[in-house]
């Protein structure tokens, strides 16, 4: 049969009509997600801004800044949408803080924005540095560590919420120190809040010049009277101690900064007798919180020795982790860089056993109250009250620790608090109460022994029960003697 000429042209057109329509089902619209920033920034205090995102699908935003960032809305629908995006506080970091929003949509495609708030920093307050001047100044540690014999504290006062007298002693006079001096200490410890009721201006961390002066004046009776003192900036309201974790590692050192150039400005002129002791006992449990108070450590070595003149030779005392024995040698590995070579200290505090030492008022889960402590110095006649661990030989290994870890490397370790104290006058008076007032006695002596054998410096930590502030009397003579006993 013959072929009709037509019928190749019209199959081609039919094919390829076919196979134009088919393209066209399966073709897809082309994925679109569009976010009209890629930064946003605010200022210290905060506000409100706008984004929009122009999107042909679903999309979501996730917010990991959300304990400072809030969004109106997080999700939406094809189409146009403006964002709004608020801050919830003021920035008081004392550093710049930024997330990163991402948003995706359900077409496969995802864009980012981040968003930063700037923060209100502390004014540089070293405004008049000096040159280094080492006049009076030549004792490196060691050489400075072995002038000093005995330490005394003047405690719950300079540190005392309400100002100096707000915890019941009265204002520290020369007359005063001379007494302290006359008992036969050489050294005395000043703690010291500057934060809590001290600033002029708190949103600068600004000190009260008077506050200055009144702790200068009380420096310089030490300094007038051959007295070695150790100031520190002390729990403060916790603002350094309790707040050892990263999120606040910029803001306590903001504040550290600010604060030791202002302290160290102030007391620059005092020779080698005045020692700074960064804070006092930085709640500080383990590596990591540790290498985060090494930071804080690093920050006031800068800020000290950045004012110049003595202060660039002055001993600084670093505080260990919780300044306990056991994870001082544990967690403080390393110690911070310091322009003056050989002229840092470590410090760390013993009350041990607490049951024993530090009155505990009454029978805690944890453990009884210890009434008697130490060889021959257990009660058979209240024998429940006896310690039952903490005793000599636990002394002598986190003592010898401290002479490992540091002294026998040159870093003299400063014991900053210490001391055992008497039940006469508590509601849980002992029922054998010469080997009570015994076992005190001996506790104060043998750990002060301990301290000084090993080359540590001992402070013992009063309030004003053995010496009496206002009548320049000793009110308790036997600690005095066991402590000089122990110091011989």
């Amino acid at each position: 049969m013959k072929k009709t000429p037509f019928l190749k042209p019209v199959l081609l057109i039919t094919l390829t009509l076919l196979a134009f329509f088919s393209c066209s089902k399966t073709k897809s619209t082309p994925a679109e997600l569009t976010v009209n920033q890629t930064a946003i920034t605010f200022t210290p205090d905060g506000g409100t801004q706008d984004f929009s995102i122009s999107c042909n699908a679903t999309w979501n935003i996730v917010n990991p800044g959300s304990s400072w960032l809030q969004l109106n809305v997080t999700s939406g629908n094809s189409g146009q949408t403006v964002v709004h995006i608020k801050t919830l506080s003021s920035n008081g970091t004392g550093s710049t803080r930024s997330s990163t929003l991402t948003i995706n949509s359900s077409n496969g495609q995802a864009r980012s924005l981040k968003v930063s708030q700037t923060a209100n920093l502390y004014p540089d307050y070293n405004t008049s540095p000096i040159a280094p001047d080492a006049t009076g100044m030549s004792s490196n540690a060691v050489q400075l560590a072995a002038k000093i014999k005995l330490g005394w504290n003047i405690g719950n006062t300079l540190e005392a919420s309400g100002g100096e007298t707000g915890w019941g002693n009265p204002l520290i006079t020369e007359d005063y120190v001379k007494f302290v001096k006359q008992q036969g200490f050489n050294a005395i410890r000043l703690p010291c809040a500057w934060n809590m009721g001290h600033l002029s201006n708190p949103a600068t961390a600004q000190i009260d010049p008077n506050w200055l002066k009144r702790v200068k004046d009380v420096v310089g009776y030490c300094v007038k009277n051959d007295m070695y003192v150790l100031l520190n900036i002390h729990w403060d309201g916790g603002w350094l101690e309790n707040n050892i974790t990263k999120i606040k590692q910029d803001s306590v050192n903001a504040k550290q900064k600010a604060l030791w150039e202002q302290i160290a400005t102030a007391m620059r002129d005092f020779d080698e007798h005045l020692m700074f002791a960064s804070a006092n006992e930085p709640a500080a449990d383990d590596a990591a919180a540790t290498a985060i108070l090494l930071t804080y450590h690093q920050t006031f070595i800068s800020a000290v020795r950045s004012t110049g003149g003595k202060n660039a030779y002055r001993v600084l005392v670093l505080q260990g982790p919780a300044t306990n024995m056991e994870k001082t040698s544990d967690f403080m590995t390393t110690l911070p860089q310091d322009p003056a070579a050989a002229r840092m200290m470590v410090e760390v505090h013993y009350y041990s056993p607490f049951q024993f030492c530090c009155l505990l008022d009454n029978d805690a889960s944890w453990g009884k109250m210890f009434y008697y402590w130490g060889k021959g110095h257990h009660s058979a006649i209240e024998p429940d009250r006896n310690a039952t661990w903490g005793e000599e030989s636990e002394v002598d290994a986190s003592f010898d620790r401290m002479k490992t870890k540091f002294v026998d490397k040159g870093i003299p370790v400063l014991l900053g608090e210490y001391g055992a104290y008497r039940r006469d006058n508590t509601a849980h008076v002992p029922l054998d109460l010469p080997t009570h007032e015994d076992a005190v006695d001996y506790w104060n002596m043998y750990v002060t022994k301990q301290a000084k054998t090993r080359g540590m410096l001992p402070f013992y930590w009063d309030t004003g029960g053995a010496l009496d502030r206002r009548t320049y009397t000793v009110k308790d003579q036997r600690t005095i003697n066991a402590i000089k006993q122990g110091g011989n």
